[in-house]
C-alpha cells in the first residue's frame, strides 16, 4: 500500500475516533446554552436555537455552585500539597535509605494495591468517626495523605539518582533532610509535576468518599452537589449540563495545559530504575 494512502487511512480513523469521543462533551456544552426544555425535544437538537446564559446564572445565583467549586478547590489543593510531602519523602526513603524491613514493608504496601477501595470504606469511616473527622474537610483530606501508587511512582524514579551523589553530600556534612530538599527534590521535579496533576484530578473528581463522609450541605464538593442537584431538577437537562461543564472545565484545562509533563513523568517513572 502507498505510504501516503496508509497515513491518510490511519489519520482518518484517528479523527473518527476523536470525533466519537468528543461528541458527548461538545453536545454537553451545547445543551448548557439551550433554553429550559429545549434538549428534551425529539430528535434532540445539536445546537441551541437561541443561546442563553440563564442556566449558568441559575447555577451560581440560586444553586450555590460557586461554594461547591470552592470546596472542591480547597480539598483538592490541600490533598495535593500534603500528599506530595508524604509520598515524596516515603518514596525517597524506600529508594535510597537503608532501614530494617525496607523491602518487606514495601512489598506489603504493593499488596494493598489489589485491595478494592470499597472494601476499606467501612473501617475507614469508623476510623474517621473515632477521630471526630466525619462531616469535616479533614475527613476527606486525612485518608488521602499518602497513596501506595504515589509512593511506588516516586520510588521508581528516585532509584535512578546516583548513590555517589548522595554519598558525596554526606561526606560534605549535609544532613538527610538537607540532601532531600537541596539535591533530591530538584531531581524529582518531573515526577512531582506528574504526581501533583494525578492527585489533584483524582481528588477533584472523587465522588464516593466525600458523599459518605460529608453530610452538611455547605461543605459538599462539586460532584456530590451536582448529584444532589440532579435529584431536585431531574427534568432540567440544560441546568444539569451547565453544572457538568463548570465541574469538568477546571480539571480539563489543567490537564490540557500540563499533559506533556504528566505523560513524560509517567513514562520516566515506568522506565527508571
Amino acid at each position: 500500500m502507498n505510504p501516503r494512502a496508509a497515513k491518510a487511512i490511519i489519520n482518518g480513523v484517528l479523527i473518527g475516533v476523536a470525533a466519537v469521543v468528543l461528541f458527548p462533551l461538545l453536545w454537553m456544552v451545547s445543551v448548557s446554552f439551550m433554553q429550559p426544555g429545549e434538549a428534551s425535544a425529539f430528535p434532540p437538537p445539536l445546537l441551541p436555537a437561541h443561546a442563553t446564559l440563564a442556566n449558568y446564572h441559575e447555577l451560581f445565583a440560586r444553586a450555590g455552585m460557586g461554594r461547591y467549586l470552592f470546596n472542591s478547590l480547597l480539598i483538592a489543593s490541600a490533598i495535593t500539597l500534603l500528599s506530595l510531602a508524604f509520598n515524596l519523602s516515603a518514596g525517597y526513603a524506600f529508594a535510597k535509605l537503608q532501614f530494617s524491613g525496607r523491602e518487606r514493608i514495601f512489598q506489603v504496601l504493593l499488596g494493598a494495591l489489589v485491595v478494592p477501595a470499597q472494601v476499606t470504606m467501612i473501617p475507614l469511616f469508623l476510623l474517621m468517626k473515632w477521630l471526630h473527622l466525619v462531616n469535616s474537610y479533614g475527613g476527606v483530606i486525612v485518608p488521602a495523605l499518602a497513596s501506595v501508587f504515589g509512593i511506588f511512582l516516586v520510588r521508581q524514579y528516585a532509584r535512578s539518582i546516583p548513590d555517589e551523589l548522595l554519598e558525596a553530600a554526606r561526606l560534605d556534612g549535609a544532613g538527610e533532610w538537607r540532601i532531600f530538599l537541596r539535591i533530591v527534590l530538584p531531581l524529582l521535579k518531573p515526577i512531582v509535576v506528574t504526581l501533583a496533576i494525578f492527585t489533584f484530578l483524582g481528588s477533584w473528581n472523587d465522588f464516593m468518599w466525600p458523599l459518605i463522609v460529608l453530610s452538611d450541605q455547605g461543605s459538599l464538593t462539586a460532584p456530590v452537589a451536582l448529584a444532589a442537584l440532579s435529584r431536585e431538577h431531574v427534568q432540567d437537562n440544560e441546568l444539569m449540563m451547565a453544572g457538568s461543564v463548570v465541574t469538568i472545565l477546571p480539571v480539563l484545562i489543567l490537564f490540557l495545559v500540563l499533559q506533556r509533563h504528566y505523560i513524560q513523568g509517567l513514562m520516566l517513572g515506568g522506565v527508571k530504575g
